[in-house]
């Protein structure tokens, strides 16, 4: 009779917690989750540079009636202004389709991530500008 309150004061105040193991793999997951975003933010940013160029290039144009050098020519400006490295303006396709020309900036990434693995991003923004 004298054990039955100390069984239930062990009972309402167990301990519960992760261990030390427990805390180690949580740090390493989400260690590898931050290390992953660092060396894709900025590939990311990269494309949102080659996305605004591409834009722009289309409300510059569009409507315009515009020659293939025009284009061309501002694409190159545009790089130069935004510094973009992964991709020349001469990797940039201006296609004639009917009624205008197509702009696509098409593109591989690859990041290194650890040791021998990498990351390889696709990316692909095509405008079609009309005459």
């Amino acid at each position: 009779m004298y054990l039955k309150p100390l069984e239930n004061y062990r009972a309402m105040h167990r301990q519960s917690g992760m261990t030390t193991l427990g805390v180690a793999i949580l740090v390493a997951f989400v260690g590898l989750f931050a290390f992953a975003a660092l060396r894709l933010t900025p590939v990311y940013l990269n494309y949102m540079k080659v996305a605004s160029v591409v834009s722009g290039v289309y409300e510059e144009f569009d409507g315009a009636g515009p020659s293939r050098a025009a284009i061309r020519s501002s694409i190159s400006r545009r790089f130069d202004i935004e510094s973009v490295a992964e991709i020349n303006a001469k990797d940039v396709a201006v296609t004639a389709v009917d009624g205008g020309f197509e702009v696509a900036a098409a593109y591989s990434h690859k990041a290194d991530f650890i040791a021998n693995v990498s990351f390889v991003v696709d990316f692909d923004k095509r405008v079609i500008i009309r005459k």
